[in-house]
């Protein structure tokens, strides 16, 4: 008996602890949940009964590097439906067809879907002030107008491939849009409501308004001024030798900012939709690759200069070949140059004397200095779609090939890898990582919350040898092949393109050439690198004849614009049958106009005003102008 109640004792034991832990256990959970879940359980309940309706961030702004506006948001509100609170929805579908111009039958599927909230989409996304105040007036129950944007681009096609352009959502798709989307984009605001659980709002409930934050603005590189000199240029050239494509990139030597670029054909970032893909998806100054032709000579000159295998006093002789395991490769000018210092092979963009300094590197040599400019692989330029461009692999080199990458043939390359390449050769061996972000600005207080500074990849070249370089390619513009990219007073250098495209079979084609010009000014403290090139223009197709007027007056305009004074230590232009003298302009002041008529003069008058005495010309007296420029005469009493 006494063994039984003992049994009996243990056993209620075991139940009252097992009861205890288990009271335990639900007050330790009662009060993790009571102290530490509360508020999050409290904001999920809340959730439940709360409807959102949002409120779209504006997007930030892109500028130039003035605050020039490129692109900015524009009010444009949508309409919602919340399909639970539509007492008539047939009704409701028709007014709002009939402002919205929409289909009733498919307004009406969107208002009685089973869902908290619907878009009327698309005819109810981004729509006029205009018909957002009158479906307001119609004061519809369950039909709600948002505050919405939309993006807008007020120069149309300028700088298109670079802005890129944003979808419907507020999301970027292309350019700088979609680089920099993150920090544009914004958060959205919303307005909550109470609801039951169809959605019905609840009387009595109160409403909570969240402000969206907008995005940051966005201060880019380009120079509006330079930007539309550029595009001006390609719109010419377009006109007048009809070619495939035509490119032009702009780049501070220094800081690898990127103050312009362009190609053609082009589009309105606003009107994406109606764009064929392969225009707005194809930067060519990022995306397409060719053989370089002569302006890649910069790189191979850059390096014999380097590895002092070359002084550019002394002589080469061309005959007009030069022969390379039994290949004869021709330069561009029959019968050769004859005898010739280095500094004229540089000028005459000889082929055969290149290739002479192509041997003197050896393969190893002329392709590690073709890598350390870049040459090979990205940029690192912040837009997406760039290419990398091909090399021949070193195992794969010969003699032949040697040779003909010394003068840019046989190796394919991007345009902004040339900029950047060339920078690096005249701005004292730096190489820059191109960039086109310049800082991120509060659009609130204005204030510069990030600034992206200039980024150097590495040294290619001293300072001595690229001063060297800049000489030489000024002498180019001076007295060579560049010669119609010459600007009194500027110091332009610069070296001609002229490279055969190859077909789809991997042959060349024939009259179908890729010509271009890379020049830089000042030559002796350069402020601008200026790159154009023209696919398969119509006529003639050499680099100097086509592209290296178009970046002479690039470079004109824009180092007026940017108020760089000219130089008086020019290199003198070579003068021949062919090109027209510089001459001063004679001072006419204060002359008479009836012994001016009867001077000799060799400028042509124009005549403008009354009297007979010169009170002031344009172009004013000393100013350097092409022989026979008119000057204008502006005539009075005294």
């Amino acid at each position: 008996m006494r063994g039984l109640n003992s049994l009996v004792r243990k056993r209620l034991f075991v139940v009252f602890l097992i009861a205890f832990l288990v009271f335990s256990a639900l007050l330790g959970r009662l009060a993790y949940v009571q102290f530490f879940q509360g508020i999050w359980l409290t904001e999920k309940a809340k959730q439940l009964w709360n409807r959102d309706i949002p409120f779209e961030a504006k997007r930030g702004r892109i500028l130039d590097r003035n605050g020039k506006k490129l692109a900015y948001n524009i009010s444009s509100p949508s309409v919602i439906a919340i399909p639970a609170q539509i007492k008539d929805p047939a009704g409701t579908a028709r007014k709002l067809s009939r402002i919205l111009q929409a289909p009733e039958d498919e307004i009406y599927k969107l208002i009685t879907k089973r869902s908290l909230k619907e878009w009327i989409t698309p005819w109810g996304k981004k729509i006029t002030e205009e018909k957002a105040k009158e479906i307001q007036g119609l004061r519809l129950p369950g039909i709600v107008v948002t505050e919405d944007s939309q993006r807008y681009y007020p120069f149309g096609t300028f700088a298109a491939h670079l802005l890129g352009f944003a979808g419907i959502d507020n999301q970027g798709l292309a350019g700088l849009e979609l680089v920099y989307d993150q920090r544009l984009r914004g958060t959205k605001g919303y307005v909550s409501f109470s609801a039951n659980a169809r959605g019905e709002e609840l009387p009595g409930g109160t409403d909570h308004f969240v402000p969206p934050r907008d995005g940051l603005d966005l201060m880019t590189t380009l120079d509006y001024s330079i930007q539309a000199i550029l595009e001006r240029e390609l719109d010419q050239a377009v006109a007048q030798y009809q070619p495939e494509n035509v490119l032009a990139i702009a780049m501070d030597p220094k800081t690898g900012e990127i103050l312009g670029m362009s190609s053609r054909p082009t589009f309105n970032p606003g009107q994406f939709r109606t764009t064929n893909p392969l225009i707005y998806n194809r930067n060519l100054p990022i995306w397409k690759t060719y053989e370089p032709g002569s302006t890649f000579k910069i790189i191979t000159l850059a390096a014999a200069l380097e590895e002092k295998k070359v002084n550019l006093k002394e002589g080469f002789t061309d005959p007009g070949f030069i022969s390379v395991s039994g290949v004869r490769l021709h330069c561009w000018k029959r019968g050769g140059h004859g005898h010739q210092s280095y500094l004229e092979v540089v000028e005459n963009s000889c082929n055969p004397g290149f290739v002479n300094l192509g041997q003197r590197l050896g393969k190893e040599k002329l392709f590690s200095y073709i890598k350390k400019f870049g040459f090979g692989d990205k940029t690192g330029i912040d837009l997406n779609g760039e290419a990398r461009g091909i090399l021949f692999r070193e195992s794969r080199v010969g003699p032949v090939e040697l040779a003909t990458t010394s003068f840019g043939q046989g190796v394919s390359v991007t345009p902004i890898q040339q900029v950047a390449a060339v920078a690096a050769a005249v701005n004292g061996g730096k190489l820059m990582e191109p960039q086109l972000a310049k800082a991120w600005i509060d659009p609130e207080t204005g204030e510069t919350i990030d600034t992206i500074k200039p980024k150097i990849k590495g040294k290619v070249i001293s300072e001595e040898n690229s001063k060297s370089i800049r000489y030489a390619l000024e002498s180019v513009v001076a007295r060579g092949t560049g010669r119609k990219a010459f600007v009194d007073g500027y110091r332009i250098g610069g070296k001609t393109g002229t490279a055969q495209k190859v077909g789809p079979d991997g042959r060349y084609l024939q009259n179908n050439h890729i010509v271009s010009f890379i020049g830089f000014a000042p030559a002796d403290d350069p402020r601008l690198v200026v790159y154009v090139a023209v696919d398969n223009p119509k006529g003639i197709q050499f680099g100097g004849v086509v592209a290296a007027p178009i970046v002479g007056d690039i470079l004109h305009d824009s180092l007026r614009y940017l108020g760089v004074k000219k130089r008086t230590n020019q290199i003198p232009p070579e003068t021949t049958p062919l090109t027209t003298p510089i001459v001063a302009v004679p001072d006419l002041l204060g002359q008479d106009v009836e012994k001016l008529r009867s001077s000799l003069y060799s400028f042509p008058l124009k005549v403008y005003g009354k009297g007979q005495i010169v009170i002031d010309q344009i172009p004013h007296p000393g100013q350097r102008v092409k022989k026979g420029t008119a000057i204008k005469i502006y005539l009075g009493d005294n």
